[in-house]
């Protein structure tokens, strides 16, 4: 074989090599999840963006004037009882979406980002989630229901009419169904 032909065979070699090399880069750059669960994406959205409040900001949200029914459920992550009953609460709203539900939260605020995103995102939570930080527990706990000891889990159903306190978990989704026709 000749100088000649042996480097044209290299160079050859080399473009066959290149090309081969740009092929597989475009390919790994390909995105191969385009079809993501687009209700998964909303409900990560949903609780991107946690709202923190004191009881004047989250008061208004535990009365309506509105014919629609709403549960809302006091929990935090370090409360067993409270994180064996969202799969429940999760399971009635997904059954049931003309009642809306909010799980306020009771963790602490400088937590948000790196246990309680994490935490719903684990646990599959797609509720509203909130989370209620104001220091005089003893004037809020009041003003929601005087009988309620600050024990959680605590969740209040309520439509305009009627309103319910439920200071233990539920214990299925059952439970919760045949609670809630308490409303009507």
């Amino acid at each position: 074989m000749n100088l000649f032909t042996r480097k044209h065979r290299i160079q050859a070699n080399k473009s066959i090599l290149f090309s081969l090399l740009i092929f597989c880069f475009c390919i790994s750059c390909n995105n191969t999840n385009s079809a993501k669960d687009t209700t998964t994406k909303k409900n990560v959205d949903l609780n991107q963006d946690i709202p923190v409040y004191d009881f004047s900001e989250f008061e208004p949200l535990i009365y309506t004037e509105s014919d629609k029914t709403y549960i809302v459920n006091f929990w935090a992550m370090w409360c067993a009882p409270c994180v064996k009953e969202l799969p429940y609460i999760e399971a009635f709203s997904a059954k049931h979406p003309d009642v809306e539900v909010i799980l306020v939260s009771l963790d602490f605020p400088k937590d948000i980002d790196t246990k309680l995103k994490p935490f719903l995102k684990k646990k599959n939570i797609t509720q509203k989630v909130v989370l209620l930080d104001d220091p005089d527990a003893n004037t809020w706990i009041d003003k929601i229901d005087p009988n309620w000891s600050g024990a959680i889990p605590f969740t209040i159903m309520f439509n305009k009419n009627n309103r319910l306190f439920y200071e233990r978990s539920f214990e299925s989704l059952e439970d919760l169904e045949n609670q809630i026709k308490r409303l009507n």
